[in-house]
């Protein structure tokens, strides 16, 4: 197996995948219920950490507390600045029971939280309390996961470095179970029509208040059953899908958005220029589709220890 850009087909980790993304759903609920709103919804996403995933800190009254997925020994990890732990084995186990446990390890280290406990943006949704239906654990496939969201976080921050404009963090949505770069022309949008499954509309529409180029990863769903890093811009300026992007990526007009399979990265002899390229030439399609600033938002690529000609 690549430890670098691991194999990562869908149908074989199918149900360790939908049982992950509803167990970064509870953990992801109480940030949301921790943490001031800040825009576009910035203060609910997951990070990539050296062992997994985390919540970075998050305020708990007077002191701070975190959570991490740690991939490497495959448990759950809560730290406050108390110096209060607690450890939760990452094993197959239902959903209710991760849910109640975790709120029970919570309450034990003194860090009260409620959240809504029906699961966004997945089909047919079970409250967490009564799911007893997603109940796996692969560990070897949670961990090429998280390496394959390792190198994505990677390029992706480095593709950032680029970018004078407003810029997301790298960041894991935990409600479309991808992880996510955005940059911002400094426009308005126009009010999105919301419909989003699962995702109240006031949530979309203050995400996507802004105009933008997004680009992301995601490991597949049994709607599109393929790991793949995408690209897409809102509003989609005329001329956009029609723009040459790299090659091995296309546009897919179910999605409304450039793909760029996995498989097809993995295959490269330099995955990470690859996925660079295809970063680079879709928002460069969107850019110039929609008529942004671009002497004005972009620079070079950042270089450590080198500050930044002006």
């Amino acid at each position: 197996m690549d430890d670098v850009w691991p194999e990562l087909p869908y149908p074989q980790w199918r149900d360790t995948a939908a049982t992950l993304q509803l167990w970064t759903q509870i953990v992801g609920k109480i940030r949301l219920s921790l943490t001031p709103w800040l825009n576009h919804g910035w203060q609910v996403p997951l990070y990539v950490s050296a062992r997994g995933l985390t919540t970075s800190p998050m305020p708990a009254g007077h002191e701070i507390v975190e959570i991490e997925f740690d991939f490497f020994t495959h448990r759950l990890l809560v730290r406050t600045s108390r110096g209060d732990d607690g450890i939760m084995a990452l094993e197959p186990r239902s959903v209710a029971d991760f849910y109640e446990e975790l709120l029970d390890l919570m309450r034990g280290i003194g860090v009260h939280v409620t959240i809504n406990d029906r699961p966004n943006e997945v089909p047919d949704p079970i409250r967490f309390p009564e799911d007893q239906v997603h109940a796996s654990y692969d560990a070897d496939a949670a961990y090429r996961f998280w390496r394959a969201l390792v190198q994505a976080d990677r390029i992706f921050k480095l593709f950032r470095s680029s970018f004078l404009g407003k810029a997301s963090p790298s960041h894991f949505f935990w409600g479309s179970f991808d992880l996510a770069v955005t940059r911002f022309s400094g426009r308005r949008a126009p009010l999105h029509p919301g419909g989003v499954p699962g995702l109240p509309d006031a949530v979309t529409r203050e995400a996507y208040s802004d105009e933008v180029s997004s680009a992301g990863f995601w490991p597949g769903n049994d709607a599109y059953p393929r790991a793949a890093f995408y690209s897409y811009a809102y509003p989609e300026p005329p001329g956009f899908r029609d723009a040459k992007v790299t090659e091995g990526a296309f546009f897919d007009t179910t999605l409304s958005e450039f793909i760029l399979p996995y498989d097809t990265l993995c295959k490269s002899p330099d995955p990470d220029a690859l996925l660079l390229d295809f970063l680079s030439t879709t928002y460069a399609a969107a850019a110039d589709a929609a008529g942004w600033d671009r002497k004005m938002l972009e620079c070079e690529l950042g270089v450590p220890k080198r500050v930044r000609a002006i």
